[in-house]
């Protein structure tokens, strides 16, 4: 038999995540009354999406297709994507898209800062694709967008949300000496899933990522987050928290997977309210200095005012 594939015509639509494509259907069960969420409609929205796109931006709120999308715009909170749209990772929960991405946008920085300003925001989160096809991950990138986020809003605290900069030596301390307020990286799952869930990454690597960060500057808050409902058992969940706070991580976030498409990872059950606030109860009592841990928690959601209560936090505990 002879395959022919046609690399001439330009009118076929590439797909999303080309590497889901022929997987079988993965069905979810219906979503329960507490994941309900309004439609976004509002001015602020309006405003806020129309700022986004006059200067070019990228938003994981909108590519990851987050539920808070809506509330966060109202209040003209939006989380910027840097370095493109395409990842070079497949994970199995994420809904951003997966293929070769594009060279950097050296003015991007730049837009970033000016969305910042227009927007008003006293509080940034900045976030990016994995760009493993680059030597340092992006890390100068991320350097160059705090920078200039610092010198048009010298008054706005600044949160990243990182990869993993797996194999890339040198980038931590790139991105860490620029100062950011917060510094994130997700664990997004318990180590026993990570194969199906997040195959291209290292659990016990994250780890050591965001001890590191407390070992070249501990003035910067850490922060890390796991999604629930993935197939994950209460005692992983709870080890996770000691292991983060052996890192000495400060802020821990969890919130309930959801599944993006039906090629996407299922969601094995939908973790109940009281069991989120057992989490957020048992997270304190071993140390976290901020928790937050509800259905719809998602790493940026509340990110401002989660930073002020993180300040008062630590004053609090240092006296």
């Amino acid at each position: 038999m002879v395959v022919l594939v046609d690399t001439v015509s330009s009118n076929q639509v590439r797909p999303r995540h080309p590497e889901k494509v022929n997987r079988p259907d993965a069905l979810s069960p219906p979503k329960p009354a507490w994941i309900r969420v309004r439609a976004p409609n509002t001015r602020g929205y309006a405003d806020t999406r129309k700022i986004v796109k006059e200067n070019g931006l990228v938003t994981v709120c909108e590519e990851a297709g987050c539920p808070n999308i809506g509330e966060c715009w109202d209040k003209k909170h939006a989380t910027f994507m840097i370095m493109g749209d395409t990842c070079t990772r497949a994970c199995a929960f994420c809904n951003v898209k997966t293929g070769m991405p594009g060279a950097l946008d050296a003015a991007e920085p730049e837009h970033v800062a000016e969305a910042t300003f227009k927007l008003g925001l006293a509080h940034i989160v900045v976030t990016s694709v994995d760009r493993d096809d680059l030597a340092d991950g992006g890390a100068e990138h991320f350097a160059q967008t705090i920078r200039a986020i610092r010198a048009r809003c010298p008054s706005t605290t600044i949160e990243i949300l990182t990869p993993d900069f797996l194999r890339k030596e040198g980038a931590l301390e790139i991105v860490a000496a620029a100062k950011p307020d917060v510094f994130n990286h997700n664990l997004e799952t318990v180590p026993s899933r990570y194969l199906t869930v997040r195959p291209g990454a290292r659990y016990f690597h994250s780890i050591r990522l965001l001890q590191r960060v407390k070992e070249i500057d501990p003035t910067i808050f850490t922060k890390s987050g796991i999604m629930v409902g993935l197939g994950e058992e209460r005692h992983e969940v709870l080890q996770v928290m000691d292991d983060l706070r052996s890192a000495d991580v400060d802020f821990l976030t969890i919130g309930q997977y959801l599944q993006p498409t039906r090629k996407h990872h299922a969601v094995m059950r939908y973790v109940t309210p009281d069991e989120f606030a057992g989490y957020e109860k048992v997270a304190y009592t071993k140390g976290f200095l901020m928790v937050s841990a509800s259905p719809l928690t998602r790493s940026s959601h509340h990110a401002g005012d989660d930073f002020a209560r993180l300040q008062a936090a630590r004053a609090a505990r240092s006296r």
